[in-house]
């Protein structure tokens, strides 16, 4: 994959930003380990997601050309998949859950993309997305079941191993597995010591689960403020297989501490970030002793937090908000 994965890092940089990976210090002193953030909340369109959707755009074929682009998304897919038929000046049409937090609707209301809010979770709305593009013959854009998809989102780890050397571990937020799979199969064949970790809210890890019982399962969720990696694994999910073979563990977070994670970075960092994105700090920071000594790297997928979240959690406001 490291190849297809290299492939695509050229395919989309005309579309997407080479994100920063920049050292904190904060996050240094409190856990006496080398930090790093890899700031996908300042991607193009929000978050990481532009890229696998890009590289799936690219890669249609020329009978695809003109066909409805099709997509299901609880937000960030959604704003990626609007951007990018935006971008090609394509048609697309996409469907939500009833669960989609309120700002990721009205973000996507803002871009004008026709949208059509379906079931009441991510994997129902994905089914009802999928069939309706299978069986009017348009182009399905999956939000990770799709190796152009895993292949666009690896290219944060080609960007990762220009951008810092000697890096001991790089810690990725979980949902469907389509950012961790394309990253750790890249790192993997780059440099097999380099750990890959999983970060998953412990109210919602399916991936988690269903890699320690080596079959994709269904579990019971409750409600995480980590929305963005919510919900099941589509059955027969190529992320999978592709986390089982590369991603080395997984770190399981509980609500209150990824809540200390989105005021850290609020505080320290000046940048606010949706429970999905402070993940790998939550992990990061709960797991000291861990990765003392060590150089890590914690991926900060997205960007879309609502402002009433900051004001619940009582965030304090030390640093002005990046754009």
């Amino acid at each position: 994959m490291k190849a297809a994965i290299e492939t695509a890092a050229g395919a989309i940089a005309p579309y997407v930003r080479e994100t920063p990976c920049r050292s904190s210090a904060a996050l240094s002193r409190l856990t006496g380990s080398d930090v790093h953030l890899k700031l996908e909340n300042l991607q193009e369109s929000g978050s990481f997601k532009l890229r696998g959707v890009v590289n799936k755009v690219v890669s249609l074929n020329a009978d695809q050309s003109g066909r409805l682009l099709v997509a299901a998304s609880t937000g960030n897919h959604g704003l990626a998949f609007a951007h990018a038929v935006g971008l090609f000046g394509r048609k697309g049409k996409l469907f939500i859950p009833r669960t989609a937090s309120r700002i990721k609707v009205d973000l996507l209301r803002s871009t004008g993309i026709p949208f059509e809010t379906v079931g009441e979770n991510c994997i129902e709305a994905e089914a009802h997305a999928h069939a309706f593009s299978r069986t009017g013959g348009h182009v399905w854009i999956s939000p990770y079941n799709d190796l152009e998809v895993v292949h666009g989102q690896g290219t944060v780890a080609v960007e990762l191993t220009r951008q810092l050397e000697g890096i001991d571990a790089v810690l990725v937020p979980v949902g469907g597995g389509g950012l961790i799979s394309g990253i750790a199969a890249y790192l993997k064949a780059f440099d097999r010591d380099i750990q890959v970790i999983g970060c998953q809210p412990r109210n919602s890890c399916v991936m988690s689960q269903s890699v320690a019982a080596g079959k994709i399962v269904e579990a019971e969720e409750a409600p995480t403020i980590s929305d963005g990696t919510a919900g099941g694994i589509e059955p027969g999910s190529v992320t999978f297989d592709l986390c089982r073979r590369f991603v080395d563990d997984f770190i399981l977070l509980e609500e209150k501490e990824i809540e200390r994670a989105i005021c850290f970075l609020y505080e320290n960092e000046g940048m606010a970030v949706e429970g999905a994105a402070a993940l790998a700090v939550a992990a990061i920071m709960n797991n000291g002793a861990r990765f003392a000594g060590r150089r890590v790297v914690a991926v900060l997928s997205g960007s879309r937090l609502d402002p009433t979240i900051l004001r619940r959690l009582g965030c304090g406001r030390t640093h002005e908000v990046e754009a």
